[in-house]
């Protein structure tokens, strides 16, 4: 079969020039040579501008981390040394300062390697001649939504954050943060957990708190209320109270759970059945409860011994619940009616009697 002389023989306008080909292949290949050549050094003072940008970055994080740390241990070493000492027991409590230290730490660490990174990263696109400013306001935008969004959780961590700064309490504190009160068992940047009095652990939200009583730092009072009957002698009163205070500072652990001597106030209130001897002392945070416990029982004590009765409540004795009532007073008066001689009686007309009714057949 012939085949047809077109498909054959191509035209000659369909058979490339092959020298025009080549001389344009070798046009591409200077161009880009030259190209290479003119913008060679340029790369490479760009990849090197950003490849130490990079190695710097890292050593500068690197050293802040290690300096961050150092400085966080070398506060927990501080904290232990004293740690079951007298001077340790009252003024250091080290889980409180390790946790607080260690939350700073993280927070120091984070804050330091997002400025670091955040700035090489910048560093390295304004290198690669990127326009920063779309990007940065993206940024922006992209921030405020997140803010909206988790609000709450923005609030918890910075209330978290400068509750940690301020040392505004610490683990072991007795505080009373208002949605709940207890001891501080655990402290986050974003909860803090309490132990209440029932043994309850209550996760208490950073950012709910509004208001903290620290009832751990510095000191405590004891306060102790004495009723005693108003016959009895002040002045012995206010001798046994005292002696009983002396005897009670020197001895332990009540030595170190007072802090001052104990004062007798005076009299809170004066009443026709009984009289109120105010007992206050500075004592240890948090060992206020049981200073005025053992005050009471002391106190009691030694009025038992010198026949003082304490007063309040009901009485415990017949004799203070004064004469004996009338037993008719409770009686109603009697009726005039009563007596049948009165002219009440008289003057009234006696019921007649009922008559039997009597049935009679139709």
């Amino acid at each position: 079969m012939p085949w047809p002389a077109a498909t054959l023989f191509p035209l000659a306008a369909d058979v490339p020039d092959a020298p025009t080909s080549v001389k344009e292949a070798q046009e591409s290949v200077t161009n880009a040579a030259s190209f290479i050549e003119e913008n060679w050094a340029d790369w490479l003072a760009v990849g090197l501008k950003i490849l130490l940008i990079i190695v710097i970055a890292g050593v500068i994080r690197s050293v802040v981390r290690k300096a961050l740390t150092k400085l966080i241990n070398r506060m927990n070493s501080s904290a232990e040394a004293v740690e079951g000492t007298a001077l340790g027991g009252l003024l250091v409590n080290a889980e409180r300062r390790r946790q607080r230290s260690e939350a700073i730490g993280s927070v120091l660490r984070s804050v330091a390697s997002f400025v670091i990174l955040g700035t090489a990263a910048l560093m390295v696109l304004a290198a690669l001649k990127i326009d920063l400013a779309p990007l940065l306001a993206s940024a922006g935008v992209a921030g405020v939504a997140i803010g909206f969004g988790a609000r709450n959780l923005v609030t918890d961590f910075l209330s978290g954050v400068f509750m940690i700064m301020e040392d505004q309490y610490g683990v072991g504190d007795k505080i009373d943060a208002g949605v709940a009160s207890g001891e501080v068992i655990e402290v986050g940047l974003r909860v803090t957990k309490l132990r209440g009095d029932n043994g309850e652990i209550w996760y208490v939200r950073n950012g709910e708190i509004k208001r903290i009583g620290n009832l751990s730092q510095g000191w405590a009072t004891a306060m102790v209320d004495v009723q005693v009957r108003p016959t009895e002698d002040l002045k012995r009163i206010k001798e046994i109270i005292q002696g009983v205070a002396d005897t009670m500072a020197k001895e332990d652990p009540w030595d170190e759970h007072l802090w001052g001597p104990v004062e007798i106030l005076g009299l809170s209130e004066v009443l026709l059945a009984s009289m109120t001897v105010s007992v206050s002392a500075k004592t240890m945070p948090g060992k206020q409860f049981a200073v005025q416990r053992e005050l009471r029982w002391r106190i009691k004590e030694a009025f038992d011994a010198a026949g003082i009765r304490i007063v309040g409540g009901l009485p415990a004795d017949d004799e203070d619940a004064g004469p004996a009532a009338d037993p008719a007073a409770a009686v109603a008066p009697p009726s005039a009616l009563a007596n049948p001689a009165s002219p009440q009686s008289l003057a009234t007309a006696p019921i007649p009697p009922a008559q039997p009714v009597r049935m009679t057949k139709q």
